[in-house]
């Protein structure tokens, strides 16, 4: 097998196993009632300070429409408060609530699993290569993504 074609079905299977193991690990914890996108709008609106509509959708490219829908829905289950703007009403701010903040470390003790299992299976210099190397690939995607 040619390297094009190991990377293509490495890449490919990659994506489609993380996905699924993400999913597991939500229907599998105390937040059955999210989705993966549901974690996602979580883990982009953050724990820190509220943040505007517009930057949570910019950050996970989708309109400020899309992530509407989405906010709602997480309002509705108790993860995510949203509130006007002092400043300017016309702003939504959006921040998680408790129940949101916990679904938040949760989800990133699962990305930490992710690392941690890497670290262990791989020496010093392996991990070096390795993050170049996902630093280039994403560098492409963005790329891609933003018509260059």
């Amino acid at each position: 097998m040619n390297i094009r074609t190991t990377l293509n079905e490495v890449l490919v299977k990659l994506f489609r196993e993380i996905i699924t193991i993400e999913e597991r690990a939500i229907k599998q914890s105390q937040f059955k009632d999210l989705t993966t996108n549901d974690m996602h709008v979580i883990e982009a609106i953050g724990t820190g300070e509220a943040k505007n509509m517009s930057t949570v959708a910019k950050s996970l490219s989708i309109t400020t429409g899309t992530l509407t829908i989405s906010v709602n829905g997480l309002v509705k289950k108790g993860y995510v408060e949203r509130v006007r703007s002092e400043e300017d009403r016309r702003v939504v701010l959006v921040s998680l609530s408790e129940k949101g903040k916990q679904a938040h470390a949760q989800h990133a003790g699962f990305h930490n699993s992710m690392i941690d299992a890497i670290e262990e299976r791989l020496s010093d210099e392996e991990l070096e290569v390795l993050g170049k190397a996902l630093t280039n690939l994403h560098g492409y995607f963005m790329n891609i993504k933003n018509g260059q």
